[in-house]
């Protein structure tokens, strides 16, 4: 298993876990603990869309870690993330104020706010302060790097957890896929770095 293999090579590296769970009652426990117990991650990524009930058994867990769905990557997301709610306000914000207010009661949320809208994630941010954002879209979905470092940095310019898969796993499909993905993460760092 992918997770146990990291934990042997890497301990000190969390692993999250994407799966974007959320149910009800019994099956959203067992998602948890699924999650946690039999593979083993630290964090896990979920969908607030059914409430507070259906994240609740992740919430629960002090010790992990819980990654919310605010602002996805991909462009369909408007469809329902930009849905006006609560007299105007889009549904997003609506998320990012539930995920770092009362629903954050063990404070261990983080937020999903994608790469690819670099000024809805820097009104998460205003929203959210110092709560960590986990940011996809960089690389293959062609995210805005600099729109992210801009607008996603807390004051001390932490509070992003930067993600690119496809840009790395798949930087060759040769004989040389490994010193690609290495060259393509060393590269990723670099730039990031050179924002702070």
């Amino acid at each position: 298993m992918t997770i146990r293999y990291i934990k042997q090579r890497c301990p000190a590296v969390p692993v999250i876990l994407d799966a974007k769970r959320a149910d009800i009652g019994a099956t959203t426990e067992m998602y948890a603990k699924e999650a946690f117990e039999r593979f083993g991650a630290d964090a896990v990524t979920v969908n607030p869309y059914m409430g507070m009930d259906a994240l609740k058994p992740f919430l629960d867990r002090a010790d992990k870690g819980v990654v919310v769905l605010c602002r996805t990557s991909n462009p369909g997301a408007k469809e329902i993330q930009e849905l006006k709610v609560n007299g105007g306000e889009e549904l997003y914000k609506h998320v990012a104020k539930l995920i770092s207010g009362p629903w954050n009661y063990n404070s261990n949320t983080m937020l999903v706010a994608g790469a690819t809208f670099p000024e809805e994630l820097g009104q998460i941010r205003k929203i959210v302060g110092d709560t960590p954002l986990l940011v996809p879209g960089i690389g293959a979905q062609g995210g805005d790097l600099e729109g992210v470092m801009k607008n996603g940095l807390t004051k001390d310019k932490t509070g992003l957890v930067i993600n690119s898969s496809r840009g790395i796993i798949y930087a060759s499909s040769g004989e040389d896929f490994a010193e690609r993905a290495r060259a393509a993460t060393i590269e990723l760092k670099n730039a990031i770095n050179a924002f702070r």
